[in-house]
């Protein structure tokens, strides 16, 4: 097999994604770091592999795939021993998909709008319109939630996405459990596989800690 290189950094929750992906597949990862605090994605010779200069990016000896959801199908497709992570099945691939783009566009953005306003532009106040964006997405996905995970009774690359994300903002936006036990059920479920605290508990525990140690940080200066 090919060398996998990642670069990557495992606060970020698409990062931690991938890595759920790999270790699913029982890939190993040589990661190369790139810290997005310190500019690392804007030097030269990271902007040459991807342009975007986001993470994470995947070097398959020489074959570059950038974004985190093409990586993962990247790797289920190429690597994967069946396709249960990725289903071909067009219905399942779609309620797949569905997912991804759910995770991307409402989950993960919604999430961004505050952790981005503390981390790179020095904000200490989260405004209550983002909070409510946020405790809305959580809605969404508890009643998305009809099957034991994201896109019908088997897990897949979606649970990998979703999970990244909610582990990291629901350290900064509470998420209730009263409200939300569909969400538990599903965190306690995907808790239960070998990998997971090394590939992603950790990390999103440390992103909300680190968010919240920003704006305190912030408001101090």
């Amino acid at each position: 097999m090919s060398k996998l290189v990642l670069y990557t950094l495992h606060l970020s929750p698409p990062c931690r994604a991938v890595e759920l992906a790999a270790k699913a597949l029982g890939l190993e990862l040589e990661q190369k770091t790139i810290n997005l605090l310190t500019g690392d994605h804007l030097k030269p010779e990271f902007v040459k592999l991807n342009p975007q200069h986001t993470i994470p990016v995947l070097d398959d000896n020489g074959t570059i795939i950038t974004e985190s959801h093409a990586i993962m199908i990247y790797l289920v497709t190429k690597y994967g021993k069946d396709d249960s992570l990725y289903p071909k099945d067009p219905v399942k691939q779609a309620r797949v998909n569905s997912a991804l783009h759910f995770e991307s566009g409402v989950l993960f953005a919604r999430m961004r709008f505050i952790f981005e306003r503390i981390l790179f532009f020095g904000k200490s106040d989260i405004p209550e319109d983002r909070v409510e964006y946020v405790q809305k997405s959580y809605e969404l996905l508890e009643d998305t939630l009809v099957d034991d995970f994201v896109a019908g009774p088997s897990m897949t690359i979606a649970d990998f996405s979703c999970i990244s994300t909610i582990s990291s903002i629901m350290g900064v936006v509470p998420l209730e459990q009263s409200k939300h036990p569909r969400i538990y059920a599903w965190i306690d479920r995907l808790k239960q596989l070998p990998y997971y605290e090394e590939a992603n508990g950790g990390g999103g525990t440390d992103l909300g800690k680190f968010v919240l140690a920003k704006k305190e940080e912030n408001a101090k200066a």
